[in-house]
């Protein structure tokens, strides 16, 4: 009788431990996308794991918790795109790791839009900066959904039951497991001492910028929270090919263009042993270097409007003598970083300043064991002359995306606005840009930490035919 006893133990702890391998645990290979832009915008880089949410509560949030949004709209209010026929929107990827779960990708911070009245349907753009998105405000409403006691099994069950009918295991194990793990996890996130916590007491990221290296050096490097601000525009993904000899980043902390994709992967919450598996894998099967083939391929997209052929040839002219060094494609310091006390540049230095060189250090130190190596982190001294292709769909302009045109950045500090909206993608068609007279966006103040719109004074000095002629040009970059 004893030895039954034992044996029903040892065979139902096995059933339990198989169940929960399966229902938790087990894990299915990512959907396999046929075109190299599907994957860059569906696909998994491997955030699901550690970051994923359950599917089913992903979906109920903005049902559940519309008052904690900016508007109507779900996830799309703060910026967040879809395709018409898609199931889940761009930047965002869907994997089986016991259960569904859903984690972010390049596409969320490197796909925008335009229009080019508000009235037309948005174009999406592939590697475009996302000048529309607002990544702080998803983590803020998924900490004010945590933070709600609407978030328990009762509600949220009752949102998901709307929408699918689930197995009777599988209601349980949302309703008294998931559900709880993920506001438990959510809550811990946003601790002072843990991960986004400290982003509390700190200017607004708004649309379109994002402060990409503070969650790295405190969530994965372990760096001390020193309260520097980061705050950075969007940058485009594109033409990566032509960008062969340039550095990374707007400060130029990385010079290796593979070491870039696999931090970026890291940053958005992939573990280093997922990396290490994707990475061993032949280009055409893994996620990180099909997508580092597809930025390198990638094209800017042609300004969408007539532009006066003859008024740009004159700024084309100017352009050359003015900026063409700096920024054009293989240009004399095009790619290089232009040091931050030279006086001609002198723009905000906070972000230049939020990275260390501990941080650099640490962070060539942090894949020490694995097949591949982070060795190209370093410190700078400015900011990086970056090439102007397709600049026409940057806007707004400088590393913290503090000057919403191009016209308006060939103004002296003085005559630039000094409060504009961020986050439309109506083209502005003469001074190029985005509409960014509001009310719709969000309110950028340029007298708060981080947001100086002053510096970068070339082409200032500019007669005012001189500057519209250049602007016309730059519209064919």
């Amino acid at each position: 009788m004893k030895r039954r006893v034992i044996i029903f133990i040892v065979l139902l702890a096995a059933a339990v431990g198989l169940l929960t391998y399966y229902k938790l645990f087990r894990q299915v290979p990512p959907e396999r996308f046929a075109s190299a832009e599907d994957h860059f915008l569906y696909g998994s880089v491997g955030t699901e794991a550690n970051d994923g949410v359950p599917y089913w509560i992903w979906l109920a949030l903005p049902r559940v918790f519309p008052d904690l949004l900016p508007g109507p709209g779900g996830y799309a209010s703060i910026g967040v795109l879809s395709q018409e026929g898609r199931e889940m929107p761009v930047g965002f990827a869907k994997r089986t790791i016991g259960i569904e779960r859903v984690g972010i990708n390049c596409a969320l911070c490197h796909t925008g839009t335009y229009r080019l009245q508000a009235s037309d349907k948005p174009i999406i753009v592939a590697t475009a900066p996302a000048h529309q998105m607002g990544p702080q405000s998803y983590l803020r409403f998924l900490f004010a959904c945590a933070n709600d006691a609407r978030f328990n099994g009762k509600i949220i069950m009752a949102e998901i039951d709307r929408n699918t009918k689930l197995s009777w295991l599988d209601h349980q194990l949302y309703k008294y497991i998931l559900i709880p793990f993920t506001r438990r996890a959510l809550l811990k996130q946003q601790r002072v001492d843990n991960n986004y916590g400290w982003m509390k007491d700190l200017p607004p990221w708004g649309r379109g910028r994002i402060d990409p290296f503070n969650p790295i050096k405190y969530r994965i490097l372990k760096q001390p929270v020193d309260g520097t601000i980061g705050n950075a525009d969007m940058v485009p993904l594109w033409n990566q090919k032509q960008h062969a000899n340039t550095v990374y980043h707007w400060d130029g902390l990385n010079t290796d263009l593979n070491e870039v994709v696999i931090s970026s992967a890291i940053g958005d919450g992939a573990t280093p042993r997922w990396v290490e598996a994707d990475w061993k894998k032949s280009d055409s099967e893994s996620s990180l270097k099909r997508i580092r083939q597809f930025i390198m391929d990638r094209q800017p997209p042609k300004f969408p409007l007539p532009v006066d052929e003859a008024f740009a040839a004159r700024g084309k002219a100017i352009y050359d003598r003015e900026c063409a060094s700096c920024h054009a494609l293989g240009g004399e310091k095009t790619g290089k970083v232009q040091p931050l006390d030279d006086p001609a540049l002198k723009t905000d230095r906070h972000r230049l300043d939020m990275w260390t060189a501990n941080a650099a250090q640490a962070y060539n130190g942090y894949t020490s064991g694995y097949g591949w190596q982070l060795t190209h982190f370093v410190k700078t001294n400015g900011y990086v002359n970056v090439p102007l292709d397709g600049i026409w769909m940057r806007g707004p302009y400088l590393h913290n995306g503090s000057v919403p045109t191009l016209a308006d950045l060939l103004e002296p500090t003085e005559k630039r606005p000094k409060l504009f909206y961020s986050g439309n993608d109506v083209v502005d068609p003469v001074k190029v840009g985005f509409v960014s007279t509001g009310p719709d966006g969000f309110r950028f103040d340029t007298s708060v930490a981080g947001n100086s719109n002053a510096g970068h004074l070339w082409g200032t000095q500019l007669l005012a035919d001189e500057k519209h002629a250049m602007v016309e040009y730059m519209k064919t970059l």
